[in-house]
C-alpha cells in the first residue's frame, strides 16, 4: 500500500470534529473492535490498528454487503460523539452519564457492563448534545480516555481503577475552554484527537501556548518527558509515522501541520495551514513521505517531505479547493484517496498530484457543510458509513465508483465505525442519547 507508518506503534484516536459558528460543532469518534480469540484483529484506537482507517492484515474481509445484516445486540447509551473501541474481548465506549463524562467497560459478546468510571464534568456547548467528543485508547493492561474539558485518565482495564491523570488547563495552562471564549479550536469546541502512543510514550495535543501545545507522557507513569511549541490544540488526531527516512509525531494544530522527534519534541518541518475558528480537524493521511491533510477553508494539501542537508524540508506541491473535506477524514488504498468532498460527493484522489480521479454524488442529503462519513479498508474494497447509518460497500477502485452493496444499520451518526472478525461496532445518536451496534457482516 506504500504505508509507512509503523505497524508495532500503538496509537490512539479520538474523533475530532468542530464546527462553524453557525454549524452544530461535531466531533467525531471513531468505534474500536476486538475480535475474540483473535488479538491481531483488535481495534483498540482511532481508525484500526494502525489509525489508518485499515483492517489488520490477514483479516477476513467481507466481498459483498447483506441487505440487512444481522444486529448481534443493540445497547442504549448517554450523549456523546466519542465511539467506542475494542480490545481483549472488552468494548470501551465513553457517554455522559448525569452529566459525568463516564467510561464504560462491557463484554463484547453481550454488551454486560463490566465496570465504569466518571473520567470529568460533562462538556457542553450549542454545537452538539452534552457529552464527550474523544474516543478512548487501549494500550495492553492499560484505557486512556479524555474529556471534552482536557481532563486525561489512565485507568486499569480490568477494573476501572485510576492509575494517572493530568489536566490540561491546570497543568498546562491550556486556554479557557467554552463556546464564549473566542479563542480557536479545542479551547472553544472541546478537547476531540485521542493521543497517540508509540512504545512507552503518550503524546497528546494539550494546546497550552506557554511551551506545552503538545506534550509527551510516559504512558504508564504520567511523567512527563518533553512539552514542545505554543499551538493551540486543533481537533485532528496526531500520527507517528516515518517521513524521509525519520520516525516522528505529525500534529495537525490549529496553526497548521508540524512534524517533531519522538526524542526531544523538537520541529523537524512546518507547513501552516489557518482557517476560521481554528477547524482543522481531519486526521492526516501519511503515504511514503506524503502527508494529506484536509482543511474546509485551506482545501486538501499534498504535503512532500523530503531530506535538507542534515534536516528535514516540508513542500506543499499541491493544493486542490475542490476536493476539500469538512470534519470527516479521508483513507489511503494504494496511491489514492478516497474520502467526502465539499459537495457531499464522494471522491478518489491521486496523491501525487491532488488530481480529481472521480467524483459521485447521490449518497448524502444533508448540507454540505454538516455531511459526515466514514472510512474503512476492508481487503480490496472500502466500506463507507454515512451520517445517515447507511453501509455502502465500494471497490478501492480509482477508475470508477463501483457499489458493491448498500445497507441501512443504524440512524444518524457522526461515528467511524470499527470492523473486527467480521463485526462492526458503530454508535448513533448525534442530538440526544442514541445506541451502539454489534452488527455481522460476516456469516
Amino acid at each position: 500500500m506504500g504505508l509507512k507508518l509503523d505497524g508495532e506503534l500503538i496509537c490512539r484516536c479520538g474523533l475530532a470534529m468542530s464546527c462553524l459558528r453557525s454549524l452544530p460543532a461535531i466531533i467525531l469518534s471513531v468505534t474500536i473492535v476486538f475480535v475474540p480469540g483473535l488479538l491481531g484483529e483488535d481495534w483498540p484506537q482511532w481508525r484500526g490498528p494502525m489509525r489508518t482507517g485499515h483492517a489488520s492484515a490477514g483479516a477476513r474481509v467481507p466481498t459483498t454487503l447483506s441487505i440487512e445484516p444481522k444486529t448481534v445486540w443493540k445497547l442504549k447509551v448517554g450523549e456523546g460523539f466519542a465511539s467506542p473501541v475494542v480490545a481483549d474481548g472488552k468494548v470501551f465506549y465513553f457517554d455522559n452519564q448525569d452529566d459525568k463524562e463516564t467510561l464504560h467497560a462491557i463484554n463484547a459478546a453481550d454488551h454486560q457492563e463490566l465496570w465504569r468510571a466518571t473520567v470529568d464534568d460533562v462538556f457542553r456547548d450549542e454545537q452538539g448534545p452534552p457529552g464527550p467528543r474523544c474516543t478512548p485508547l487501549v494500550d495492553g493492561d492499560r484505557v486512556y480516555a479524555q474529556s471534552g474539558k482536557g481532563e486525561l485518565h489512565c485507568l486499569r482495564t480490568t477494573d476501572g481503577e485510576l492509575i494517572w491523570r493530568v489536566n490540561f488547563l491546570k497543568d498546562f495552562g491550556a486556554a479557557f475552554l467554552g463556546e464564549d471564549s473566542k479563542i480557536p479550536g479545542a479551547a472553544e469546541h472541546g478537547y476531540t484527537a485521542s493521543p497517540v502512543i508509540d512504545g512507552e510514550r503518550l503524546i497528546a495535543c494539550v494546546g497550552g501556548t506557554n511551551g506545552a501545545g503538545v506534550v509527551c507522557f510516559a504512558k504508564r507513569t504520567g511523567k512527563v518527558l518533553w512539552k514542545s511549541q505554543d499551538d493551540l490544540a486543533a481537533y485532528a488526531a496526531p500520527m507517528v509515522a516515518t517521513l524521509a527516512g525519520v520516525k516522528q509525531a505529525v500534529c495537525f494544530t490549529v496553526a497548521g501541520l508540524v512534524g517533531l522527534t519522538l526524542e526531544e519534541g523538537k520541529v523537524l518541518w512546518r507547513v501552516p495551514v489557518k482557517t476560521s475558528y481554528g477547524r482543522n480537524v481531519s486526521t492526516p493521511v501519511i503515504v511514503d513521505d506524503w502527508v494529506v491533510a484536509a482543511s474546509y477553508q485551506a482545501g486538501l494539501l499534498g504535503v512532500k517531505i523530503s531530506t535538507d542537508g542534515t534536516g528535514l524540508k516540508a513542500e506543499t506541491v499541491w493544493t486542490n479547493k475542490a476536493a476539500a473535506m469538512n470534519f470527516s477524514s479521508p483513507i489511503a488504498a494504494g496511491r489514492h484517496l478516497y474520502g467526502l468532498g465539499p459537495a457531499k460527493n464522494l471522491i478518489c484522489v491521486e496523491i501525487a498530484t491532488g488530481q480529481i480521479a472521480w467524483s459521485k454524488e447521490g449518497y448524502f442529503n444533508t448540507a454540505p457543510n454538516a455531511a459526515h462519513a466514514s472510512f474503512l479498508e476492508l481487503g480490496r474494497n472500502i466500506l463507507v458509513c454515512t451520517d445517515a447509518g447507511q453501509l455502502v460497500l465500494i471497490a478501492a477502485d480509482p477508475a470508477a465508483c463501483r457499489e458493491i452493496g448498500r445497507a441501512q444499520v443504524c440512524g444518524l451518526n457522526w461515528c467511524n465505525p470499527a470492523y473486527a472478525n467480521g463485526r462492526l461496532y458503530v454508535r448513533d445518536g448525534i442530538k440526544a442519547t442514541g445506541n451502539l451496534y454489534c452488527v455481522e457482516l460476516l456469516p
